[in-house]
């Protein structure tokens, strides 16, 4: 039985897709692709797919992972382009390895998120950001299915930092952008957790909601506060191919000259 390991983004209008809703995208477009899916047992198999830490609704990503089990053994690289094909455009397999390692999960560590403040200076994030980074602890209240949760935001944040919004951005009032590593905690702490913290150290109110977009998500550097793909295992213990059938035979063949 062979896994296959996915990278796949929700971009433009498709982020406002639920996950409920491209977990039935993704089984019709493995249907389309006549993928030759492994089933589970019982009396109603479904297709074995493994989701991982999905990004909520309304929220784009560059970064989400997911493995599917084959009952026959299938090329990567062609698996991915079939499939892609088979989704709409904005839910996009961009990657696409057999999986050669285990505890895959436990390789998403922490994310890489970037938040667009439309309306917002760049100066006022910053005073902000310092004032975040400097409380050691910052309580912010969340409404779960339990009832209101108080819990600390600050302790998950590993980097926080604001830009300038990019020249070529349309429009031409105020926009600053938030850069943030989150790590993957429980309670999970989500950028908009973070927003409600610097409302409460900084007042920042931005007028209009925040365009939320994970960028990747991955093993945590705790040094530099980056994130790395964690898809390289999995191709750094690949075997190597064999070498063709020319290759060892022209090696061992002796020269006509010195015979």
């Amino acid at each position: 039985m062979q896994r296959i390991r996915l990278r796949y983004t929700k971009r433009g209008r498709l982020r406002f897709t639920s996950h409920r809703d491209f977990q039935r995208a993704f089984e019709r477009a493995l249907r389309r692709a006549e993928v030759p899916m492994a089933y589970s047992a019982g009396f109603t198999p479904h297709p074995k797919v493994s989701y991982a830490n999905a990004a909520p609704t309304g929220t784009g990503s560059e970064a989400e992972y997911l493995e599917i089990q084959l009952a026959e053994a299938r090329d990567p690289a062609h698996l991915r382009a079939l499939l892609d094909e088979s989704l709409p455009a904005g839910l996009d397999i961009v990657d696409a390895v057999e999986a050669h390692t285990s505890s895959f999960a436990d390789r998403l560590q922490a994310s890489v998120w970037e938040l667009r403040l439309d309306g917002v200076e760049v100066a006022d994030v910053r005073r902000a950001v310092e004032g975040f980074l400097a409380a050691e602890t910052v309580e912010v209240q969340r409404r779960t299915k339990n009832g209101l949760r108080t819990f600390d935001a600050r302790g998950a944040v590993a980097r926080l930092e604001a830009l300038d919004a990019p020249a070529d951005r349309p429009g031409d009032g105020a926009c600053a952008i938030l850069r943030l590593v989150v790590r993957h905690v429980t309670p999970a702490v989500r950028p908009d957790d973070v927003l409600s913290g610097l409302r409460a150290v900084a007042d920042l109110a931005p007028p209009v909601p925040a365009a939320v977009t994970r960028l990747a998500q991955g093993l945590l550097d705790e040094e530099s506060g980056t994130v790395t793909d964690p898809l390289a295992p999995d191709r750094d213990a690949a075997p190597a191919a064999p070498p063709t059938a020319a290759g060892p035979s022209a090696a061992q063949q002796v020269p006509e000259g010195s015979r």
